[in-house]
């Protein structure tokens, strides 16, 4: 049998083209990318800042939300600076290894903000339905085992997907038709057979996705059961409230997300400009966001954001 030697086709750069049908409006699109990006970095910046600084705001629900805007950091900026070079400028090419780490943190970057949402959900579960327990139950102790598990177990979802790539070879185009390499685009243009990587990329994350969607929806099935039994109609609204937020960030996050996967998969009549544009909106929109919807509906991170920015009032 044949062997590839595929250490004489990894060795090429690959050009990332852009958006396929809209190179003539590159420029245009660019604009609001990158206001969006900006407003991803400072928000999230903010954040990390005064949850650092602010003694009031270190307790674990903080703690996993400073997690959040750091992941959202590492999955913009893997993405969106590339993205706007091109954009500005004409298709940039990206080695190899490049390309591998790209992909690499993008869906890293989206597994590990998953679990981070369901370590949020777990917070507020034991904040509402067990509050005489929740110092005992999440110790900083805890807190960090928390941390360090859900990002082992994103790195070891992921990680088989960079040797997957990485053993294919590439000896057609080199020419890859999006703004920034992601698994199942890049391995599409091998000349090998993929169906290991398509089925370990689509099922391996989807179903660690899964199963973070039902623990969450199970935790504020359980969270709104015990915010109705309340005795008091204000304590009912500051849960909600509390709450509120984490469910605003959690429909961002999965609905786009679960749009954009299913429809690489299965969408074959999905316009593939509709879905690169989508994708690339799925990496900004939610991280500029998030620190916003957090800023509004959270009323320690508001106060604490009005008396950083405006000082005098």
């Amino acid at each position: 049998m044949a062997m590839h030697n595929t250490s004489s086709y990894n060795t090429g750069p690959f050009t990332l083209s852009g958006i396929p049908g809209l190179e003539q409006y590159h420029v245009w699109i660019s604009i609001p990318f990158c206001f969006i990006y900006l407003v991803a970095i400072v928000g999230n910046s903010i954040l990390l800042y005064l949850i650092a600084v602010e003694n009031s705001l270190h307790s674990p629900m903080f703690f996993f939300l400073s997690m959040l805007a750091m992941t959202d950091l590492i999955l913009s900026t893997t993405c969106v600076p590339k993205t706007l070079s091109i954009f500005w400028f004409v298709p940039q090419e990206i080695s190899f290894p490049g390309c591998l780490t790209q992909l690499f943190f993008l869906h890293y970057s989206f597994v590990l903000d998953s679990a981070i949402l369901l370590a949020m959900a777990f917070d507020r579960y034991v904040a509402i339905c067990s509050p005489l327990r929740y110092t005992t139950i999440l110790t900083p102790k805890a807190i960090v085992k928390i941390a360090v598990g859900i990002s082992f177990r994103s790195f070891c979802v992921f990680v088989p997907c960079v040797f997957l790539v990485n053993r294919l070879p590439f000896c057609r185009t080199h020419i890859i038709a999006h703004t920034y390499c992601e698994h199942i685009g890049v391995a599409r243009l091998a000349c090998a057979d993929i169906s290991i990587n398509i089925w370990y990329g689509f099922c391996v994350p989807i179903m660690t996705v899964i199963i973070d969607v039902v623990l969450i929806a199970i935790s504020y099935t359980l969270i709104l059961c015990a915010v109705f039994r309340l005795p008091s109609r204000d304590a009912r609204q500051k849960a909600l409230g509390t709450c509120g937020s984490h469910v605003c960030v959690i429909l961002m996050f999965y609905i786009p997300a679960f749009f954009s996967i299913l429809a690489h998969r299965f969408g074959h009549n999905v316009p593939r400009t509709f879905h690169i544009m989508f994708a690339n909106l799925y990496v900004i929109i939610p991280p500029a966001l998030n620190p916003i919807v957090y800023g509004v509906k959270t009323k320690q991170i508001r106060d604490k954001a009005i008396l950083l920015l405006f000082p005098k009032l």
